[in-house]
């Protein structure tokens, strides 16, 4: 009898263990918040599996423009936050939501237009002066106007040019209020210019007859940063796998798998943690 006892006892015990083992694997995931480009382009496509095989951990990535992806990990509703807006992301861990910024990698902006170039900008490298040109062509524009980090950097270049944008919007100036992808698309479909980064860009199938107009300005440069949520902040951030993979982005291993991406010959995306 106290044998059966014991043995059920050994089971039952067993059972707790295996399934504690269970959740305890299932729980070794992370939560990335980023930007369109980054998932878009197919760069977390290829360098996501590498991390995985190494460490285990599984990395979930919602993708969406960087304000909101910003705000969601203001909210505490992820692990790692990976975008392309500097000011903001310095301003996120100086309100103490992040730990500490890294550069990770940059590419630039480029503006696409139709191949008839109504305002006449095809071939320039000064931005301003091209911008400057659409809005006094009134040349169809197609902006993301939703808060992304393409969305922050086109309204800083809008600024230097004088051009009140939100007066032509709806005019000339259309916001799309959505993704690269989703306005690349608008965009090709009414002849309009639009500004996107260049690995996007380089990504997108349904080009029709743009091409790219505008590139080479340093104004247009891209820098990407990453960011481990602060679990002081947020309790509920798992700190030591999103730090794993911080560690891992910015280590040579990882800047070495990023360099590696590219998408028809084409290098998008450029590593530069630590320089």
């Amino acid at each position: 009898m106290l044998r059966r006892h014991f043995l059920a006892l050994a089971a039952t015990c067993a059972v707790a263990v295996g399934a504690g083992t269970a959740v305890a694997a299932e729980d070794r995931f992370i939560v990335v918040q980023s930007t369109t480009s980054t998932q878009n382009s197919g760069l977390f496509d290829h360098i996501l599996p590498i991390f995985t095989e190494k460490t285990g951990i599984e990395v979930r990535v919602v993708a969406m423009g960087t304000g909101q992806a910003i705000r969601n990990a203001a909210n505490g509703d992820g692990d790692v936050l990976f975008v392309h807006s500097k000011p903001s992301e310095e301003a996120f861990v100086a309100e103490g939501h992040g730990v500490e910024r890294f550069d990770v990698m940059y590419n630039d902006f480029v503006i696409v237009g139709p191949a008839s170039d109504p305002a006449g900008v095809a071939g320039s490298s000064d931005v301003v002066a091209a911008l400057s040109a659409i809005a006094a062509a009134q040349a169809p524009f197609a902006s993301r106007g939703d808060d992304s980090g393409t969305h922050k950097a086109e309204l800083r270049l809008w600024a230097q040019t004088g051009v009140d944008v939100s007066a032509a919007s709806g005019t000339w100036y259309r916001e799309t209020g959505s993704g690269m992808g989703a306005t690349l698309n608008t965009g090709t479909a009414m002849g309009a210019y639009v500004m996107s980064d260049r690995a996007t860009w380089i990504s997108f199938g349904n080009k029709g007859d743009a091409k790219i107009a505008v590139q080479g300005d340093a104004r247009m440069f891209n820098q990407y940063g990453i960011i481990a949520v602060s679990k002081e902040r947020h309790p509920n951030v798992k700190a030591d796998l999103a730090q794993i993979f911080v560690d891992w982005v910015i280590s040579p291993e990882g800047q070495a798998a990023i360099a590696a991406f590219k998408v028809g010959g084409q290098q998008l995306f450029f590593p530069n943690a630590g320089s």
